[in-house]
């Protein structure tokens, strides 16, 4: 990826901090703010629910989460035998939601047309005093000779510190499966477990089997009236180690899906349910995760970066027309 200083002509709008990326039929637009994706099209369609540009991001649309993704309860977390406590930011179930980095304003560190890198130090607070080096890095294939396609979306995240920090990490897209409502949609969730959570705080519970509930999506089927704000485990890798939720609009030939690898043990999936007059189940948001909500209470499979560790994980998104 070239670096930014060696352009003189790149992106779409720098004054903005908005640049848009090509690679054949795909397009996307990234912001600096939040690092996050305003839109992604493949032959002319949305793939993920846009925010027009210039615009503030609502509900989180493709924000980067980190260094936590989800909720901690309270805001309060205990790591290393100290306790922490960091800012809520969801008053009314009292969590501390999506990280530090999603308002933060990122700066573009390489770009060319098919791709753009932003970075990101994150300097220490009082509830995370762990200083963290971010990379947020989206491209564009086109696809062809056997290969998929789509945008790649990758996050990278380096300790700067000098003890060790908790860390986790998510992507916040919503997915759009074509011009169809969402309950028309057919989805497939290759997850055979999911977290039952409070309905009041969304706070974990317990795990459950899919097995004869509402959320068993392990074989394609219409969403329907279904409403989800919940995480599931126990995914079903291929062979080569990766996993994909697909979402397709039958009545008009098209789809989406999303992938990644081990790495995301978790998979957060919501259907954007929303109470009137607000527009409802515009899409459908796919977080594969690094760990589970509240995993900074719970401790399961939060990522213990040491000092001068690196931590890498990518996802990608690509369109499907039958």
């Amino acid at each position: 990826m070239t670096s930014v200083s060696g352009l003189t002509e790149a992106g779409r709008d720098r004054v903005s901090g908005e640049y848009e990326i090509r690679a054949g039929e795909y397009t996307a637009l990234i912001t600096v703010h939040g690092a996050a994706l305003r839109r992604l099209t493949y032959r002319g369609r949305d793939l993920i629910v846009p925010t027009a540009p210039g615009q503030s991001i609502p509900d989180y649309r493709g924000i980067v989460a980190a260094p936590w993704p989800n909720r901690i309860a309270d805001g309060f977390y205990r790591f290393n035998g100290h306790y922490f406590h960091v800012p809520i930011n969801e008053p009314e179930r009292r969590c501390a939601l999506h990280g530090l980095v999603f308002n933060r304003a990122w700066a573009v560190s390489g770009l060319d047309e098919r791709g753009i890198r932003l970075a990101l130090d994150l300097e220490p607070s009082e509830g995370y005093p762990f200083p963290l080096q971010l990379e947020a890095t989206y491209a564009l294939d086109a696809g062809g000779n056997g290969g998929e396609g789509g945008l790649s979306w990758e996050v990278r995240a380096r300790n700067r510190g000098q003890s060790p920090a908790p860390y986790g990490v998510c992507p916040h897209p919503y997915l759009v499966a074509g011009d169809s409502p969402l309950d028309e949609w057919e989805l497939e969730i290759p997850a055979d477990r999911f977290l039952e959570v409070t309905p009041d705080r969304l706070l974990p519970v317990g795990e459950r089997d899919v097995e004869s509930h509402p959320f068993d999506f392990r074989h394609p089927r219409p969403i329907g009236v279904t409403e989800i704000d919940h995480a599931f485990t126990s995914i079903q890798f291929s062979d080569s180690g990766i996993a994909r939720v697909v979402a397709r609009d039958r009545a008009h030939g098209t789809g989406v899906g999303m992938a990644w690898d081990r790495k995301c043990p978790w998979l957060q999936v919501h259907t954007a349910d929303k109470q009137a007059p607000m527009p409802s189940r515009l899409g459908l948001a796919v977080e594969p995760m690094t760990c589970p909500p509240d995993a900074f209470n719970s401790g399961v499979d939060v990522i213990r970066l040491e000092p001068a560790a690196s931590h890498a994980v990518r996802w990608r998104i690509y369109g499907i027309s039958d």
